[in-house]
Order: C-alpha cells, then sequence, then structure tokens
C-alpha cells in the first residue's frame, strides 16, 4: 500500500509541477488555451489526487502535521507555493510581478522538495 500511495502522490507532484509551468509560459504568450475547459478543471483534479494521496501516506506512516516539524514545514512550505502560484497567474498586475510570483513560487518548491526527500526541516 505505501508504494502505491508514495508513487500516486509522486506523479501528481510532477504533473501538478508540469501543469504549473505550462500554464504560467502559456500566460505570457497570452494563450487562448488558458480558456479551454480542460486548463481551467485538470489542476484541480491533480491536486485533488495530491491531497488525498499525501493524507493516505500521512495515515499509513502514522506522521501527522504539526507533530513531526518536517511534514509541518512542508505543508507551510505547500501553502505558500499556492499563494505565489496565484500571484504568478492571476494576482500579479505586470509582467516583472508575475515572473517575481514564478521564481518565488519554484524557489519555495524547491525547498519544500529538499525537506520531503530528507525528513528535515530547513528552519
Amino acid at each position: 500500500m505505501y508504494m502505491m500511495a508514495k508513487h500516486l502522490h509522486l506523479t501528481a507532484v510532477v504533473l501538478s509541477i508540469l501543469l504549473f509551468i505550462l500554464r504560467f509560459i502559456w500566460s505570457q504568450f497570452d494563450a487562448s488555451i488558458l480558456q479551454k475547459k480542460w486548463v481551467k478543471v485538470l489542476p484541480h483534479i491533480i491536486d485533488t489526487v495530491l491531497l488525498a494521496s499525501a493524507i493516505w501516506l500521512c495515515i499509513i506512516l502514522s506522521q501527522y502535521p504539526f507533530v513531526q516539524s518536517w511534514l509541518t514545514f512542508k505543508v507551510l512550505g505547500v501553502i505558500a507555493y499556492i499563494l505565489l502560484g496565484l500571484v504568478a497567474l492571476k494576482w500579479a498586475k505586470s509582467t516583472p510581478g508575475r515572473w517575481i510570483g514564478f521564481v518565488a513560487a519554484l524557489a519555495v518548491l524547491t525547498a519544500t522538495a529538499m525537506v520531503a526527500v530528507t525528513k528535515q526541516p530547513l528552519f
């Protein structure tokens, strides 16, 4: 069960990141594809699978946020990534603001991935 949950989680992570990067690239070219229904719905489906698999892994491993500090850091990192992703894709009104949000989101994502691999909080 653990390997299935882990592979599902990692697959959802990769799909979520790739789709975020793709949507950002499309937004830079003002692509009409961003208005397609599947582009608006698919990220929510992937992120739901991502969250469900994360909860599944927590239950399997009996490790929970706010009990294990590395997992707390990971949850806070994901929240920061989501907010910075919103800056990059929706909230920022200027191109430099969108790029700052995009780069910051990827930096937070990298730190969160490091914590996930090492199981040691950065702070």
